[in-house]
């Protein structure tokens, strides 16, 4: 059943993110880039992907549920739920459809960088990640204001 998005297997996510999609009222994922998170910093990067995503749904809602933080700039009612995607059934929902896509445009971003293994990591800081980092520098779609990456940028130019 649902239950927070990084207690459940890759294959149970995909499984539950379909089956969220064929049966919610409506879905809206939202996207920042790279760029935008080292700008905002990831805090305000979340907020800002949660604002657009309630802002993308079709049908508007009169009450939007969250995880920990309300987000501002969003003109409906919020409440915000400590531990929300363990606790509610919609933020878990949302949890495990917006892990999956992550996970999706990571298995792109492998097609497009193949050296730095983002299909296997997901663009999280694992060894094999950061040797990539260390023999590759980072690629366009890494944030600059992440330490690992940072580290590894310093006297290169991103490869295209």
């Amino acid at each position: 059943g649902l239950n927070d998005s990084k207690q459940l297997s890759p294959g149970a996510r995909q499984e539950l993110s379909r089956r969220i999609r064929a049966q919610a009222v409506d879905v809206s994922v939202a996207e920042v880039t790279p760029h935008d998170i080292d700008r905002l910093n990831i805090h305000h990067a979340t907020l800002e992907a949660m604002r657009r995503a309630v802002v993308g749904l079709t049908q508007p809602p009169d009450h939007v549920l969250v995880d920990a933080r309300t987000i501002p700039g969003l003109e409906v009612r919020q409440t915000a739920i400590v531990g929300g995607d363990s606790k509610d059934g919609s933020i878990a929902a949302a949890s495990i459809v917006a892990k999956v896509y992550r996970d999706a445009l990571m298995v792109e971003l492998d097609a497009r960088f193949p050296v730095y293994g983002f299909a296997r990591h997901k663009g999280y800081p694992t060894p094999d990640h950061q040797q990539a980092l260390r023999v590759h520098g980072p690629s366009p779609e890494h944030r600059r204001s992440f330490a690992p990456v940072a580290r590894a940028a310093v006297g290169r130019s991103a490869p295209a």
